[in-house]
């Protein structure tokens, strides 16, 4: 099978979940000797294209000049220097099915030029950005969850709060109209899709509630990659009791909480793994008021990711955001770490509270606190879900599913095959 992805970062400029996701995906496949092209957007100055071998993937990067926030939202409505290049690609490869993963940053033409070619595509639908700009259904003036469009309006307001420009209220009405629009070009393009992708039911059904369509939504949990080898559990020592966080370093995570609910509290230390370019405001202001007990490491390649985790006593995901899958959490279960997380999004659907982990009120410092020192204080609790530890999806079993899905679609699109 000739197959063709198209992501808006890749490793290694970029290894987010999406983008790991992808690249495992791609290399499983391919192993099983199928066809895989990899297409992604690069932020570089200029204009250029380059592709690689890796791992038997052929990877396509482009680029059209260097992004930030308003070049990224515009991307959507048109880079022709991008599709140039994408269509070439595909003329090239000449794909029989096109699996969309992410589309921040390309133009959203891309996908009419894969439909004019005949190509079926199918969708992942990693985050809301399908419908909320912003991709987190977080607010940028308060950094409050929010329930999706309401005429755009407060769509307008949070462009408007991301660019600095919150008093401008007279351009309330034309950046509404302009993110109506963009919802109308996205919202077709999900209608022809071949199937859309939902990686926790959360997502699926909150999709189906602002308008995709329900025959088309499948839910197929993400798998987690193979380790080089098995995790080595950390023995419970006299030291203190280590709780690990590996994500990205930005207030929607939550870092914060976790860091203020361990103030003073003796027999537990805290490592903050993850990439603190990201976001370097944040990232000075969480070591500022980070207590002693808080540990950080930076970003970690994959091979240190296992063994932090193989350190860990419980991994904490304290989102402030609708997490869609939460790669992290399956890596923990994998490694046989209970995990404590926020009580949100598809977060409640991964931990089974009080057997494999804890369930905790998103930002509330005072429920975090009164979690840690459960722990601390009955170490035999934290020995149970252990024990109640699961193994997620693996990502084999997840390319079954995903190739059995491609088949299908190619039976119907193309019968006469």
């Amino acid at each position: 099978m000739r197959i063709l992805y198209l992501v808006h970062q890749y490793p290694p400029e970029h290894l987010g979940g999406t983008e790991l996701y992808t690249r495992s995906l791609a290399r499983e496949l391919a192993l099983r000797g199928h066809q895989v092209t990899v297409f992604h957007r690069r932020n570089a100055a200029g204009e250029g294209q380059e592709s690689w071998d890796d791992e038997g993937v052929r990877v396509w990067s482009a680029w059209a000049g260097v992004l930030n926030p308003m070049r990224r939202f515009l991307a959507t409505f048109g880079e022709p220097a991008l599709e140039r290049v994408l269509g070439r690609v595909l003329d090239e490869v000449q794909p029989e099915l096109v699996h969309v993963q992410h589309m921040m940053g390309l133009p959203i033409a891309s996908l009419r030029g894969i439909r004019k070619r005949g190509i079926p595509f199918v969708i992942t639908l990693h985050d809301y950005w399908w419908v909320c700009a912003n991709a987190q259904l977080l607010t940028n003036d308060r950094r409050q969850l929010c329930t999706g469009p309401r005429l755009y309006l407060n769509c307008a307001r949070c462009a408007l709060a991301r660019s600095g420009r919150a008093r401008y209220l007279l351009a309330f009405p034309a950046i509404a109209a302009l993110l109506a629009w963009r919802s109308g070009l996205l919202r077709r393009e999900l209608a022809f899709a071949a199937a859309l992708l939902a990686p926790s039911e959360f997502v699926g059904r909150w999709y189906m509630a602002h308008g995709a369509p329900k025959d088309k939504l499948v839910v197929i949990p993400l798998g987690v990659e193979r380790r080089t080898s098995a995790p080595v559990p950390r023995p419970r020592l006299d030291g203190p009791m280590r709780f690990v966080y590996i994500g990205g370093i930005a207030p929607q995570k939550g870092v914060h909480i976790v860091s203020e609910a361990l103030r003073g509290l003796e027999g537990a230390e805290l490592w903050v793994a993850g990439d603190e370019s990201a976001d370097p405001a944040y990232a000075r202001h969480l070591k500022r008021q980070a207590p002693p007990s808080v540990r950080f490491l930076g970003k970690l390649d994959r091979a240190r990711v296992w063994e932090t985790l193989a350190s860990a006593d419980a991994v904490v995901i304290p989102s402030l955001w609708y997490e869609t899958f939460s790669l992290i959490a399956h890596e923990a279960f994998a490694s046989g770490v209970p995990v404590l997380a926020s009580r949100l999004g598809a977060l409640a659907e991964v931990v089974r509270d009080g057997l494999d982990g804890l369930l905790i009120s998103p930002g509330d410092v005072n429920a975090w606190r009164a979690a840690f020192q459960s722990l601390i204080d009955d170490p035999d609790r934290l020995a149970s879900l252990r024990a109640q530890v699961r193994p997620p999806l693996a990502a084999e079993q997840h390319a079954d599913r995903i190739l059995a899905l491609y088949s299908q679609i190619l039976a119907r699109c193309f019968p006469d095959r």
